[in-house]
């Protein structure tokens, strides 16, 4: 033991005995005007003090009794050094699972009004939309030179869940969706598709700029990052859209995530199915329309010779995520493949 830490074991070490008379059990007491207008204050409470504290008291009651030894004629002092040590203990762990960037309003959202099968409660959300635009207000004020040092998993999943989001407020923003005389003939009359300049027009704050849902997903997700994977995770508030998961994507948990929802969007028989009497495998649009961004992760030379170079790298992605049979089916190479309508009804249950 490091000289200093010493203590009689006939009393209570002195940082111990101060901290239950000096300062109270939470240092940001809710009932406090002080606290209320501290920001670490703030920051603290936002992601659970007791815990913190909790933490702090049973990891390090040797730290406490070394600074109570030195400290216990200035109990203010000590209870500055303590909201200090809470401080780094919180922010360490809203860091622990893989995010710089904390998602607890999105994900409050996320389990509030959204089912188990990814169908969205858009007229409760409508009724209590504060969680969501604090998230996206949060998205929008984002340091970006911040954002620079994210690893690359940490960024992934931030331009997923603030796709995601921003899809979810332009729906709420339009909500109950209007159909136009034309749009009502192409598209269902919920539609997003039925709100003009949705993806290339319509523009959110986004790390003190502006971005469209295009650029998030074309000049981002695409671009910047060999992840064909978010294919299976960015929603665009339709039925034909992979499910919207009922919690935020996070960086210590992404590829199983991105895994999932592959395995799910592929035991869907609207998105995925296999004709054996015709001999047609029937694929979503999307596997049509982002065919090319397969390609460097899942392009094979061994399997797949009758299908052209765009087609390979899709069918081995897909196979991987099927049953023996399936995949076995796959493999042969004696049938064709065919695209499904895409279902552009709003998510909506």
């Amino acid at each position: 033991m490091p000289a200093g830490f010493h203590h009689s074991s006939h009393e209570s070490p002195p940082g111990e005995t101060l901290f239950k008379k000096g300062c109270p059990r939470d240092p940001f007491p809710k009932t406090s005007e002080t606290s209320r207008g501290s920001d670490h204050a703030t920051s603290c409470r936002d992601v659970g003090p007791r815990l913190s504290y909790f933490v702090v008291a049973s990891c390090h009651d040797r730290l406490l009794a070394w600074i109570g030894d030195r400290v216990h004629r200035h109990r203010g002092m000590l209870c500055v050094l303590v909201g200090l040590a809470l401080v780094c203990v919180v922010r360490t762990a809203a860091w622990s699972e893989g995010s710089r960037f904390s998602y607890q309003e999105y994900d409050s959202v996320l389990k509030s009004f959204v089912y188990k099968d990814g169908m969205v409660d858009y007229r409760g959300l409508k009724s209590r939309p504060v969680e969501l635009e604090t998230f996206v207000d949060s998205v929008g004020k984002l340091d970006a030179k911040d954002f620079a040092g994210w690893t690359d998993k940490e960024k992934i999943a931030f331009w997923i869940n603030a796709y995601n989001a921003l899809t979810l407020k332009v729906i709420l923003d339009h909500y109950p969706i209007r159909p136009s005389l034309l749009g009502r003939i192409r598209f269902p009359s919920n539609s997003i598709r039925q709100i003009s300049g949705v993806w290339d027009s319509i523009r959110f704050k986004v790390m003190g700029g502006e971005m469209t849902l295009d650029e998030i997903e074309h000049q981002r997700l695409r671009k910047d990052f060999n992840e064909p994977r978010v294919h299976m995770a960015l929603v665009c508030a339709s039925r034909g859209c992979p499910v919207l998961r009922d919690e935020p994507y996070s960086a210590d948990r992404l590829d199983a995530q991105l895994d999932h929802q592959a395995t799910r969007f592929l035991k869907d028989p609207n998105k995925f199915r296999i004709d054996r009497r015709r001999e047609v495998v029937q694929l979503s649009s999307i596997f049509q329309w982002f065919a090319k961004d397969f390609g460097k992760t899942y392009d094979t030379s061994d399997k797949f010779h009758g299908f052209s170079p765009v087609e390979r790298p899709v069918l081995n992605f897909v196979a991987g995520y099927l049953d023996r049979k399936d995949r076995q089916f796959l493999e042969t190479e004696g049938y064709s493949i065919e695209y499904l309508p895409y279902d552009w009804s709003l998510n909506e249950r």
